[in-house]
């Protein structure tokens, strides 16, 4: 009896679908991605369910939508008891690792004195084996990358440039923090390229793939911290980008918060970048140059991970899947980070490579990341979530017949995108009110907002009717009110 595949699911944090060579950015150096969508197959119409990591995260694990799991900020977490994919593979007999960023949990007001002791709570979920190292910003609770900085003399270093990068307060919506350096700084950070927190990352992944000697196949989940702001890669990265000439923003027409409804509250508070005179043209450049120079970090990581496989005599007997959690607006319409619905924020990259390989293929149906540990549990022959709103994929994989979508649901601070082939109609959720519409076809860099157009309102009628409102017959579950809508928790 063959054994059952091995699967490395690797996810980025804050990589936005269309930086790589493959996905059409010829400035993206990333030869590794390159090659598994030339194994694979890139699917390129992939909407995250929340452009926010926590509830990004939340329904990757459970395969739900943020209106059940209700963490809809960073301020939640998914229940222990939740069901989850993991639990489903733990089922199927195999062995699963989580190694890297997790961000399934709050670690704010912890008794702990090293992340190492919080293993439970992911445990809790389904990993069988934890390796966590948390994120970019982890200044007060150690963890195995600052102890490796620590031994290093690297870690006072490390603190003061994430410490003048991080949040030095928030105003009355908690949504438009002060730094003491813009989002758009793109100084690099001072340690080697190898003590730099995706490159050990990788390292450490490759470390656990050398040593795996068990008998069950793995499932392992390799979560890296960028790449996340602050746009800090080491200049020996940086310098990879010398004389290449970047890709820039796909638009830098301002949102029109006059037709936005109560969203315009969200999109001010992230517009706050471009109201500086430091956001210049060669700044927004200068985040692009360090933002792709992170990801050619984690692309080299990614080749390292492939060899060993290939060394060990595994890689033919694995499944290799790259995504992450969400997108970056990265200077398009004038915004940075995350968090709003524009297809810079939830668009994410999805490569799919089969052990053993297959001609390339470009999907470009609609697809939920959801979807994706729904493909997971299909490959691994692990059962069915309760309640998981996951499709497998692998019919696309195998040239077989796929269950296709004809929407995809997006969802934060209260708001929510639904996505069709040709539209995108964006709601406050507590009122059911229309906030922006979007035709893709005639403009796919989202400039104009035509919910109020009289042309459009059929439209928006038929997508409230058919889309909307039925989603919403169960109402979002939230611990906290929505500090836009202003509506209460449920």
């Amino acid at each position: 009896m063959s054994k059952a595949p091995n699967i490395l699911l690797v996810m980025a944090d804050q990589h936005r679908a269309d930086v790589m060579g493959c996905a059409g950015d010829p400035s993206a150096l990333t030869p590794n991605l390159d090659r598994l969508a030339a194994e694979g197959v890139r699917f390129s119409r992939v909407s995250c369910q929340g452009p926010l990591c926590m509830p990004a995260r939340a329904s990757f694990v459970t395969e739900r939508y943020v209106r059940d799991h209700g963490v809809y900020t960073n301020w939640a977490e998914v229940h222990p008891d939740s069901p989850t994919y993991l639990k489903a593979l733990r089922e199927a007999g195999y062995h699963t690792v989580q190694i890297g960023k997790a961000h399934l949990y709050r670690d704010e007001d912890v008794n702990a004195r090293h992340v190492d002791e919080l293993a439970s709570r992911l445990k809790a979920l389904g990993f069988a084996e934890v390796h966590e190292s948390g994120d970019k910003f982890c200044l007060e609770l150690p963890n195995a990358y600052t102890d490796t900085l620590e031994a290093r003399g690297l870690l006072e270093a490390y603190r003061q440039h994430i410490a003048d990068r991080s949040y030095q307060g928030e105003n009355e919506n908690g949504l438009n923090p002060t730094k003491r350096f813009p989002m758009w700084d793109s100084t690099p950070m001072p340690v080697p390229l190898d003590a730099y927190f995706d490159a050990w990352q990788g390292a450490r992944a490759v470390e656990w793939i050398e040593r795996y000697d068990r008998d069950e196949p793995f499932f392992a989940f390799v979560g890296f911290p960028g790449p996340h702001d602050p746009w800090d890669a080491p200049k020996e990265a940086v310098d990879r980008y010398a004389g290449v000439e970047m890709s820039r923003p796909r638009s830098t027409r301002r949102p029109d918060l006059d037709d936005a409804g109560t969203y315009a509250g969200l999109l001010r508070a992230f517009q706050y970048v471009s109201d500086s005179e430091t956001m210049t043209d060669d700044a927004i450049l200068g985040m692009r140059r360090a933002y792709s120079a992170n990801v050619s970090v984690i692309d080299d990581a990614v080749g390292r991970m492939i060899d060993t496989l290939d060394a060990k005599g595994e890689l033919a007997n694995t499944w290799i899947i790259y995504t992450s959690d969400h997108g970056e607006m990265a200077g398009d319409h004038g915004l940075m980070s995350k968090c709003v619905m524009y297809e810079g924020a939830v668009r994410v990259p999805l490569i799919v490579r089969p052990p053993t390989g297959r001609d390339p293929l470009v999907v470009d149906a609609l697809v939920e990341h959801i979807d994706v540990p729904a493909t997971v549990r299909e490959v691994a022959g692990a059962p069915a979530i309760p309640h998981g709103d996951g499709r497998s994929l692998l019919g696309y994989v195998n040239d077989g017949t796929p269950e296709s979508r004809d929407v995809s649901v997006s969802e934060n601070w209260g708001f929510a995108a639904f996505q069709t082939d040709r539209y995108k109609l964006v709601v406050d959720e507590d009122a059911l009110a229309p906030c922006q519409l979007f035709d893709l076809q005639a403009d796919p860099t989202e400039d104009n907002n035509r919910v109020r157009d009289p042309e459009c309102a059929p439209v928006v009628e038929q997508m409230m009717e058919t889309l909307v409102r039925p989603f919403f017959t169960q109402p979002p579950a939230r611990p906290q009110p929505s500090i836009f809508t202003g509506a209460p928790a449920s």
